[in-house]
């Protein structure tokens, strides 16, 4: 039997999406289980397009085994007009054998964005990333407002998921909050998850 471990997958296209995975990871090793960062492949409009088997830099591709086999789900995605990017889905459209089965019935799932505007489509974007999600069967752990930095943000969180405000330019970093809040969601994932495996041993 391989070690549990909670999958932490996004995309992301100007780092920030990936930046709130390594905090969460980080919060998931804090939380007492294995982080497993992984990405997917950008989709294209071009046809011809294929992406290498490796990515150029960061975490690795995702593969369905790795979903399936998980402890416990952190997904994220930039929004994009209120939605999650299409790459993320275009995965997300990929996994009927999942559902076919059940693999993921009953396991624990979070969600997490990033946005260029500070009103630019966070909730909406983490409750459109739920829905999948709730289809397999997953568990949705929010935050509870027992996490302080959800009353004092100045920038991203919310009760649904972390969330990050990247400014125009992209490159506002991670405030105090926005890395406290991702923290506790990969606590709360790992947590949940090791009160849920004796259930589904």
């Amino acid at each position: 039997m391989s070690t549990p471990y909670i999958l932490v997958l996004y995309y992301s296209r100007h780092g920030a999406t990936a930046e709130m995975a390594r905090q969460i990871a980080r919060g998931v090793e804090m939380g007492g289980l294995e982080a497993r960062l992984r990405t997917v492949p950008a989709v294209s409009a071009d046809c011809e397009a294929v992406a290498p088997d490796l990515p150029a830099e960061g975490a690795l591709y995702a593969s369905i085994d790795e979903l399936k086999n998980c402890a416990g789900l952190a997904l994220g995605s930039p929004t994009r007009f209120g939605n999650m990017a299409a790459a993320m889905k275009y995965f997300l459209d990929g996994t009927s054998s999942l559902w076919l089965t059940g693999a993921l019935v009953g396991k624990p799932a979070g969600v997490f964005t990033s946005t260029s505007s500070l009103h630019g489509g966070q909730e909406s974007t983490l409750l459109s990333m739920m829905l999948p999600l709730l289809h397999h069967g997953m568990l949705i752990t929010g935050l509870p407002y027992s996490e302080s930095a959800l009353l004092e943000t100045r920038g991203g969180g919310t009760p649904y998921g972390p969330s990050h405000f990247a400014g125009a330019d992209g490159k506002r970093a991670l405030d105090e909050h926005e890395i406290a809040l991702c923290r506790a969601l990969g606590q709360r994932l790992a947590q949940t998850a090791k009160k849920l495996e004796p259930a589904r041993g």
